[in-house]
């Protein structure tokens, strides 16, 4: 009896290890190329719907498409789990076709493509930057194109000399989704799935109603606008230059100057304040081009002064945060933009049928929200050198 005893607590031993063993949550399954991964990566690697960050405020999108048409706000899209399963078992491919590669606002953008596509299955083959030359990026499309991709996510550097190399693309079955401008005589629905961008006129906007704030309502101002060919940047500097002259009689815009490429803001903004000694403001259409105006304006000696800017790159954040001549920006929000624009890409491999012209919503940034909208902006917290500085 005793012997019997025993082997049945051996019996009841040796299951109980059994039973724990399955309990576990790390046990390991093979995955097709032969590595091993837990039970709880697996789990973490499925995806859910996916859908920009809802955090963003729902500020009303005042920006038009490229033909004109009616903005749909990034908010509204999404992919649900059942779509997404889909699109990772077809095991796509996609390239990002950058206009400039060298800003933190490229590197969001590819990062919140990078990030979406991971989690849609989509392996990212490549990613140009044309250095804003557009024969370059013409040549970058054919490269890309031997790669075979299914999915090509891009910025004509130039809408005329570029159009048949995305059309060539188009043409080959490739979905294409552009930020923030189209290439000429490509059209929606046939030759691509959407543009994506913020919005730009409100972003121009916010810019306007900073600058006016920080003058008391009057002053003299100049501003530095894009001169190109460009949508986005025409809708920044059409929207600023509005705002002030309809709602602010007494800000006048007394000099205009324009910028080929984003390292000719310190000369021109120098020969502005050479000309007009009496300057109290000054709009530059981005962030990179407003640094080089920051620099010409500490140069000139002028400490009583207000810039306002687009875009929430590091060197203005932290002017900003410092409460330094940089008073605030309209921010776009490009990871969340990279993610629109994935989930698009989506829509076209889908066929699901997508809107024309999508935007993310403007963001007001100054001072008193710098860290938040940060967090915001790039889906991390700030760096450490502005989050010393924020006032």
């Amino acid at each position: 009896m005793k012997k019997v005893l025993s082997i049945i607590t051996m019996i009841l031993f040796i299951t109980s290890i059994a039973l724990a063993g399955c309990g576990q949550k790390s046990t390991n399954i093979k995955k097709s190329d032969g590595q091993e991964k837990s039970k709880t990566e697996e789990t973490a690697a499925s995806s859910g719907p996916i859908t920009i960050n809802q955090e963003i405020p729902d500020q009303e999108i005042l920006s038009k498409g490229p033909s004109g048409e009616a903005a749909v706000s990034a908010k509204t899209l999404q992919l649900t789990e059942e779509e997404v399963q889909k699109i990772k078992e077809g095991k796509y491919k996609a390239a990002l076709v950058m206009h400039y590669a060298g800003n933190d606002w490229a590197t969001a953008q590819i990062d919140g493509l990078k990030a979406t596509f991971e989690k849609m299955g989509i392996e990212v083959v490549a990613v140009t930057d044309a250095q804003f030359k557009a024969e370059k990026q013409v040549s970058d499309i054919e490269t890309v194109l031997a790669k075979k991709p299914d999915i090509i996510v891009g910025i004509p550097v130039d809408p005329v000399s570029t159009a048949s190399a995305f059309k060539k693309a188009a043409d080959a079955g490739v979905k294409v989704v552009f930020m923030d401008n189209k290439p000429n005589g490509l059209e929606a629905g046939k030759d691509y799935v959407s543009v994506v961008s913020a919005d730009n006129y409100g972003n121009g906007v916010q810019a306007a109603e900073i600058m006016a704030e920080k003058l008391g309502g009057k002053g003299k101002i100049g501003v530095i606008y894009h001169d190109a060919d460009y949508f986005v940047t025409k809708q920044r500097t059409e929207a600023f230059e509005k705002t002030i002259k309809e709602k602010y009689p007494n800000i006048k815009i007394v000099e205009r100057g324009g910028i080929i490429g984003p390292n000719d803001g310190e000369k021109v903004a120098s020969g502005m304040l050479t000309k007009n000694r009496d300057l109290d403001g000054m709009f530059v259409v981005w962030d990179v081009p407003a640094e080089g105006a920051l620099a010409a304006t500490r140069t000139a000696g002028k400490k009583d002064f207000v810039i306002t800017t687009i875009d929430l790159g590091t060197n203005v954040a932290l002017d900003i945060a410092s409460d330094g001549i940089i008073k605030g920006l309209g921010a776009q929000l490009p990871y969340d933009q990279g993610i629109s624009e994935a989930i698009l890409a989506g829509y076209g491999i889908l066929g699901k049928e997508a809107p024309a012209y999508v935007a993310v919503p403007a963001l007001q940034v100054t001072n008193k929200n710098v860290l938040d909208a940060w967090k915001l902006v790039y889906h991390q917290d700030a760096p450490k050198s502005i989050q010393s500085v924020a006032k």
